[in-house]
């Protein structure tokens, strides 16, 4: 018998000891693991079946399952395999090709399951991965076990690994320190599991964690749709079938049929037929699907028709359902994006992400109907911080009348519900409070029909704030919708070529609004003379709290602007002695990278304290005392001023007074580099005279 046959011996002995029912590789737990198992790809890529050495299924008195996933191995090293940043390695690619008559033949880029077949503890992952991506469960332990020494044919150096992964922790797996010793495993018997579960339930995420976690999927998200894209373009058949536009309907409308909601599992691959057929195709497949999906989404019949119809040029194309070597085109790309995509979408993080489809779609090419360029996604750390500086909480009423991809929308979201959460401690009265912010306290506009469809599935992928999205011309129809929404916080980066540099929409926004405040990202210049005469009128009934100078390549190669952030009070006039608080934020602590030139995936670096900076500036407005020291009137970067009413002296520039009068040190200064000179040309006389 081996040493891995006499570890997984070992452990089944431990789990009899403590009468913990247990189930062998071949034992069946119930069919809906089964499935999972059986559908997901196997430890070494490619169909077959997956075969956990151990499986267990804990429940409590209260009907809470938890599926336990254990691999065994017996070799040196062999317990788990973590990468430099302590994560768990699973998939990874290879960085050459093979030699030549390897065992193991593979070109660069190959995907490498080695970690997962050779690690106990990987191995056990990516069980625990396919059952909560393909079951009901929302939460799964998986467990690592391994021994190198057998001594009299009995293993003498046990060693275990246990890990909690959940829904609710956005699949981030935490360690069980408890769970570590062969016989700390009797906290899994049944007597025990009240005493477990209040272990579990600790396993929360640090705010840090959860920042890390946002910026290690956002990353990955977007590399992975640069990399489908990528195929998009170099492949010139399909290049020439998608124009723009397509594009943004092909994925949004892909990722609409590979999400599940209650009711409706997510479309699997196997479903697709790529029939050659008008009638029964594969495009009707994902039309009808998707359909299914926002009706299970309670979304409502004109939202659902005119999804379908925006979606319905690129499904219903001969082009995209007609088999070619017996696939469709709809097929592939499906089967990408469902095993590269949508894992990433099912958390709820919060997260701007199909701000990252338009984005990465609009690096190769302009938007098609964006013909003044006004397409720019808002980073998600400018949108959240615009949010705490309009004092957005729980109780807020939000909207944006040009709101892209939804971006503001979801990062005021977030802050929403994080501020529920913190002050409101009854479960019932905090998930109510959660459905009404997303049914009833977020309302945006978009024109651009494949822009508002991303804000759609934003909101969809947040579960759900698409309610009160509209896909108009906010200037026909602000009223109408308006004025049943009692907004107290404006969000906005308008387009700059609109009229006044897009306030226009600030002002028919604030002529409605009766409280709050906006946080309005703008071209700068528009506070200078160019928003006239927008701002002028603006003031009449806002007062100008903040005016901030950002850094002029905010947008990383999409757009050169110099901007500005604007901070109003709505429905308080602006009086000739109130101060503003001018900042110039210029050096934000980001360094950033065009990305369109850039081959590395994350184009934004914190170089210089740059949350630190961001949490400064909001607490200089919002009358916090700051943490730190960036920000000041005695360097300069600080400045509280009046202004005129007639507004055009809004940015930082025109506050900053440079003092021309010579000081004592500059007297110094010059009078040091006249003696220093002098003193040159005398010793240059001497050597001369001596020659």
């Amino acid at each position: 018998m081996s040493v891995e046959e006499k570890v997984e011996e070992y452990f089944k002995a431990i789990f009899d000891k403590y009468e913990i029912r247990h189930f062998a590789k071949t034992e069946s737990i119930n069919n809906e693991i089964d499935d999972a198992l059986k559908n997901t790809e196997s430890k070494s890529g490619g169909k077959g079946n997956n075969y956990p050495d151990i499986k267990l299924l804990l429940e409590d008195n209260h009907s809470r399952r938890i599926p336990v996933m254990i691999e065994a191995k017996g070799g040196k090293n062999k317990l788990e395999k973590l990468d430099k940043n302590g994560h768990i390695v699973q998939v990874t690619k290879f960085g050459s090709d093979s030699n030549p008559g390897s065992k193991n033949p593979h070109k660069k880029g190959d995907p490498n399951y080695s970690a997962i077949t050779t690690y106990a503890v990987n191995g056990a992952y990516h069980y625990g991965n396919a059952i909560l991506r393909n079951t009901s469960y929302e939460e799964v332990l998986f467990i690592g076990i391994n021994g190198t020494t057998l001594k009299d044919s009995k293993l003498i150096d046990p060693e275990i690994k246990a890990y909690y992964v959940s829904e609710k922790n956005n699949y981030v797996p935490k360690v069980v320190n408890d769970l570590n010793t062969p016989d700390s495993l009797v906290l899994l018997a049944s007597r025990n599991l009240d005493k477990f579960y209040k272990i579990l339930d600790d396993l929360t995420l640090t705010d840090k964690e959860i920042e890390e976690v946002k910026a290690k999927t956002e990353n990955e998200l977007e590399a992975k749709i640069k990399a489908i894209h990528q195929r998009i373009y170099d492949d010139k058949a399909i290049k020439n079938i998608l124009s723009t536009n397509d594009k943004l309907y092909a994925f949004t409308g892909l990722i609409m049929a590979g999400l599940a909601t209650e009711g409706i599992q997510r479309l699997q691959i196997d479903e697709f037929k790529s029939n050659n057929s008008d009638s029964l195709n594969d495009g009707k497949i994902v039309l009808e699907h998707i359909r299914s999906f926002l009706e299970a989404r309670n979304a409502s019949k004109d939202k659902i028709d005119m999804i379908l119809s925006l979606l319905g040029n690129v499904f219903k194309s001969k082009s995209m359902w007609q088999p070619v070597n017996g696939e469709s085109l709809i097929k592939g790309l499906y089967r990408q994006i469902s095993t590269e995509i949508i894992p990433l979408l099912e958390s709820n993080l919060h997260l701007d992400f199909t701000g990252k489809i338009l984005n990465s779609l609009s690096d190769w090419v302009s938007i098609e109907n964006d013909n003044a360029n006004d397409v720019v996604l808002t980073p998600g750390y400018v949108t959240k911080f615009m949010a705490h500086l309009a004092r957005t909480n729980k109780d807020s009423f939000v909207w944006d009348i040009a709101m892209g991809s939804g971006g503001f929308l979801v990062s005021a979201m977030d802050v929403m519900i994080k501020d529920a959460r913190e002050s409101i401690k009854d479960t019932q009265e905090l998930e109510a409070k959660i459905k009404n912010i997303k049914s009833n306290q977020l309302l945006g506009i978009e024109i651009l029909g494949n822009i508002y469809i991303l804000a759609v599935l934003n909101m969809i992928l947040m579960g759900d704030g698409s309610s009160n999205l509209y896909r108009e011309d906010s200037h026909d129809t602000y009223l109408e919708h308006y004025k049943h929404f009692p907004a107290t916080v404006f969000l906005l980066n308008p387009p700059y070529s609109a009229p006044g540099k897009g306030f226009n929409f600030v002002e028919e926004a604030l002529s409605q609004m009766t409280r709050g405040y906006a946080a309005i990202l703008i071209q700068e210049n528009a506070g200078s003379g160019n928003g006239l005469p927008y701002t002028e009128r603006i003031l009449k009934n806002n007062t100008l709290v903040a005016s901030i100078h950002m850094p002029n390549d905010l947008f990383s190669g999409k757009a050169s602007v110099q901007t500005a952030i604007y901070v109003f009070k709505v429905a308080q006039p602006h009086d000739k002695d109130n101060l503003v608080t001018f900042i110039d934020m210029s050096e934000d602590g980001y360094s950033r990278q065009n990305r369109k030139k850039s081959s590395q995936e994350v184009n934004l670096r914190d170089t210089d304290h740059a949350k630190d900076r961001y949490a400064e500036v909001e607490a200089i407005i919002l009358g916090k005392k700051p943490k730190t020291q960036y920000y000041t009137e005695a360097n300069g970067k600080l400045i509280r001023d009046t202004i005129g009413l007639t507004g055009d002296d809004w940015t930082f520039s025109q506050h900053q007074v440079i003092d021309t009068t010579p000081t004592e040190e500059d007297f110094k200064k010059v009078v040091a580099e006249y003696l220093s000179w002098k003193v040159s040309q005398l010793l240059e006389d001497g050597e001369y005279k001596n020659d």
